[in-house]
Formats: C-alpha cells, sequence, structure tokens
C-alpha cells in the first residue's frame, strides 16, 4: 500500500470520529423537512412545504458514493399557511391530490465532493417522473441523547413546475421553484 493511500485511510477513518458506520437509517420525520419557494407575481416570494414525509437511506462515511435515499411525500400535507391556497395547491390545477397522492424520490447515483455532494434520481411528482439533481451537504452525524445515532443532510435543487404536468399561469417568473430538504434519520 503506497504511503499516500494509507494516510488517506487513516484521514477518513479519523474524520469518521474514529468508527467507519454503514448503515440504513429511517428519515425523522420530526426533523426533517421539504420546503420550497416561488416568486409571487415577481414582487415578493411564496414560501411552502410538505409536512407529511417519510423514507429511508443509507449513508457509509468510509463510501460515501455508495449514499442512496427513497423518500415519500404525502401532497395532501402541502402547507403555505394559507388555507385557501393551499385547497387551490391540492386541486386538479396543481397537484391534484385525490388522483397523485404521493410525490416519490429515489436516487440512482451519489457523487462526494467537498462537504457533500450530488445526488442524482428521479422524482415522480403528478404522474411524471424525471431525473432531478440535488445539491447535498452533510450537516452532521454521530450519537443522540437517547442512545441512537443519527445523520443529517440539507439538499438543494430546482423544478419547473411545466415539467410535471402543472402549467397553470402565475407569470413567468413562477415557472421555476427552489426546493430545500433537511434530512435527519435515526440509524436502524
Amino acid at each position: 500500500m503506497q504511503r499516500s493511500t494509507a494516510c488517506g485511510l487513516v484521514a477518513a477513518f479519523l474524520l469518521s470520529g474514529g468508527v467507519v458506520h454503514a448503515a440504513d437509517f429511517t428519515i425523522d420525520p420530526s426533523h426533517s423537512f421539504v420546503r420550497f419557494k416561488i416568486q409571487h407575481l415577481g414582487y415578493s416570494w411564496m414560501w411552502g412545504g410538505f409536512n407529511d414525509i417519510k423514507g429511508d437511506f443509507s449513508y457509509d462515511s468510509a463510501n460515501p458514493g455508495d449514499a442512496s435515499i427513497d423518500l415519500t411525500i404525502q401532497t395532501a400535507s402541502v402547507d403555505t399557511n394559507h388555507a385557501e391556497r393551499d385547497k387551490h395547491l391540492r386541486s386538479d390545477d396543481f397537484l391534484d391530490v385525490k388522483k397523485f397522492p404521493t410525490a416519490t424520490f429515489r436516487s440512482r447515483k451519489f457523487t462526494p465532493g467537498g462537504t457533500g455532494g450530488t445526488l442524482e434520481g428521479e422524482l415522480t411528482l403528478h404522474g411524471v417522473t424525471r431525473a432531478v439533481v440535488i445539491h447535498v451537504e452533510k450537516i452532521g452525524e454521530g450519537p443522540d441523547p437517547w442512545g441512537g445515532y443519527r445523520a443529517g443532510f440539507l439538499g438543494k435543487t430546482s423544478l419547473n413546475r411545466g415539467d410535471f404536468g402543472m402549467p397553470y399561469d402565475l407569470g413567468p417568473r413562477s415557472e421555476s421553484m427552489e426546493f430545500e430538504l433537511g434530512i435527519e434519520g435515526v440509524r436502524r
């Protein structure tokens, strides 16, 4: 083994807290979120999110390139802090929650880089499946006060509503939406 490779392995071991954690995690919905923002008429931002998310992910600090996630969102849980707007978002003009009660994201590839990496996968929303790239930052991992072990990540991406069959006219500045995903999981 070359000296640089051995040093790299030792550094990876030390950075992971001295223990290599290859594990599957269950997403903790009370400490995770999916939120979005979209321009409102080009004058300000309208923020919202989904209150009902669940899923699992795998993460190995020694082999981060093997990371994966499977996330399910209940679309009826959309919440913009305005009941009438939320009702409209649940209608067939947008999410059509009766016909499409869930949105899912399943990763296909993770490319590590810096303090995170790039997660590629397939998002199914409003009955349409498209490739999506999420830029991920690792927030941290370690033991919790209850005897468990947790890991957390923040992801960001942009989507075009029309790409997912929701072309309702909100003006040209409202075609693209920015999403943030804060995911915390408990090791199984």
